[in-house]
């Protein structure tokens, strides 16, 4: 059997904790079973258990997987010529947000509460995504409100708070709304 490539084995944790996502947002972290993320990735348990030690590790990956896509995002928007302003960077995020991984990003809120391992990185990608927040609001102020870019990095972290705090609000409505639109279907 050939050995897999570090590039391969990258491609492949990102295929199982796409997957675990999937069902995560469809079935709930508690009632995803490996069995469900084995059918749902098309691969063998085996090769899952060769990425991840169980599913307590997927659900860290899902929440890594889920919070660096908005990430990302933020990180595209600070680089514009003309960054959007608050109003717009948070219509923007939402319009982004997918029901489902909405409903794994509270998931994973939830689980946080009582997993430190979960808490650690829920906690690490809330403040780089404050941090990029921060660093969007304060490159619109610089760039397309004109203000000095010291003044502009202080005015900034109150607007990105209440930007991130507005943010986290809406996954959880989208979340809540989305899996009651499911059920009642």
């Amino acid at each position: 059997m050939p050995r897999l490539t570090d590039a391969r084995k990258e491609l492949r944790r990102a295929q199982i904790a796409e997957a675990a996502v999937r069902c995560f947002g469809r079935n709930g972290l508690k009632r995803t079973s490996i069995a469900d993320i084995t059918a749902e990735s098309g691969l063998s348990a085996g090769s899952i258990y060769a990425h991840y030690r169980d599913k307590a590790d997927l659900v860290r990956a899902a929440a890594r997987e889920v919070l660096a896509k908005r990430a990302d995002v933020l990180g595209e928007y600070a680089a514009g010529d003309a960054p959007p302003g608050p109003d717009e960077l948070l219509s923007r995020l939402i319009a982004a947000v997918d029901p489902a991984e909405a409903r794994v990003g509270v998931q994973t809120w939830g689980e946080a509460t009582t997993d430190p391992d979960v808490r650690d990185i829920v906690v690490d990608m809330t403040e780089r995504m404050r941090a990029m927040l921060h660093d969007c609001v304060t490159a619109w102020l610089v760039k397309v409100e004109r203000h000095e870019p010291a003044a502009a990095r202080g005015r900034a972290a109150p607007i990105a708070h209440r930007v991130m705090a507005l943010y986290q609000a809406e996954l959880l409505y989208i979340a809540l709304r989305s899996s009651t639109e499911e059920t009642a279907s």
